[in-house]
């Protein structure tokens, strides 16, 4: 199975658009912000996901885990 959670670029003003399956989850400005969302999606063990740069996360447009545009 590929990625099912999307964090997408950096946005100019900050903070990066979170997609599980295309939908979007909303805007996360940190790894606190982005567990909070996959929780609210209903995914199991948001915290171990992130935590462990699981293949089931694609961050496109950025390194992971950084929420700010360079």
């Amino acid at each position: 199975m590929g990625s099912v959670v999307t964090v997408h670029r950096p946005s100019p003003t900050g903070g990066r658009r979170v997609t599980l399956r295309g939908m979007i989850l909303g805007l996360a400005y940190d790894d606190w912000d982005l567990v909070e969302l996959l929780r609210g999606a209903g995914i199991e063990d948001p915290e171990g996901l992130v935590a462990a740069d699981s293949h089931l996360i694609e961050w496109r447009g950025g390194h992971p885990h950084q929420y700010v545009a360079a």
